[in-house]
């Protein structure tokens, strides 16, 4: 009997548009161009390097680091050396930039959770956490009145894995003190998601959203055949979803 609901949180319950995404990286460019005393313009090829590299050293073999990392391969880039103080306000900079322009809640999520708070489910979320990192994402979740819904909340950064790792999985259910059979998690990512928590035992439901964002993941290849339990298309979808599986499982 499923006792506990998790989510992914970018592109399930959160999103961003092209035109918040480029607000994000204005809001961070601007910020570290005042600390550096230099131009946005000198800083938009270390950006993007930065997120080369980490995706190249990280995030493409399912690892994740703190913030202060990526800060410290931006700082390489721009083939400075700069004091603590200096490193720790581009940090806060770079991080909390998402908290200046929120993103948007996905059509249907606060009602689900809502719904599936006041049915008694353990409610819990794991998120990959890109360049919002995890203390950013609390901040976030709770001026969206989204955090007061969840029992645990993991983040990559944070963790030190990403999803489909079956680490960071693990890490909920024991925050959330179920085990993995009684754990349904929704994402809209077939593979990071839906196979990341089939794998380790858990019940996944696909989630489509009826119009993306930008914080979609990298496709990967592999050669898994991933059969989701439901694919809903509306998050409130999930709600009917579980109460015909109580009554089938009343049923048995």
């Amino acid at each position: 009997m499923i006792k506990a609901i998790a989510f992914d949180l970018w592109e399930t319950l959160i999103t961003n548009t092209g035109h918040v995404t480029r607000e994000h990286k204005r809001v961070r460019l601007d910020r570290i161009a005042r600390i550096l005393s230099t131009t946005t313009e000198s800083l938009e090829v270390a950006y993007r390097q930065t997120w080369e590299r980490c995706q190249e050293l990280y995030w493409s073999v399912d690892k994740d680091v703190p913030c202060r990392t990526q800060i410290e391969h931006f700082v390489e880039a721009l083939q400075l050396e700069v004091d603590e103080p200096t490193m720790q306000a581009l940090e806060h900079a770079y991080a909390t930039a998402a908290v200046e322009a929120l993103p948007t809640v996905v059509s249907g999520a606060q009602e689900v959770l809502s719904a599936l708070s006041a049915r008694g489910y353990r409610l819990g979320l794991i998120s990959n956490t890109g360049r919002t990192p995890g203390y950013a994402l609390r901040t976030i979740l709770g001026r969206l009145d989204l955090s007061r819904f969840f029992d645990a909340m993991v983040f990559s950064n944070e963790h030190g894995e990403c999803k489909p790792q079956p680490s960071i999985f693990h890490a909920l259910r024991q925050s959330l003190g179920v085990e993995f059979d009684e754990m349904l998690f929704v994402g809209d990512n077939l593979y990071a998601d839906v196979y990341g928590a089939q794998r380790c035992g858990m019940t996944a439901v696909h989630f489509v959203p009826p119009q993306r964002g930008t914080a979609v993941a990298p496709p990967v290849d592999h050669d898994h055949v991933i059969e989701p339990a439901g694919t809903i298309h509306d998050l409130r979808d999930l709600v009917p979803l579980l109460e015909c599986e109580i009554a089938e499982t009343r049923r048995s």
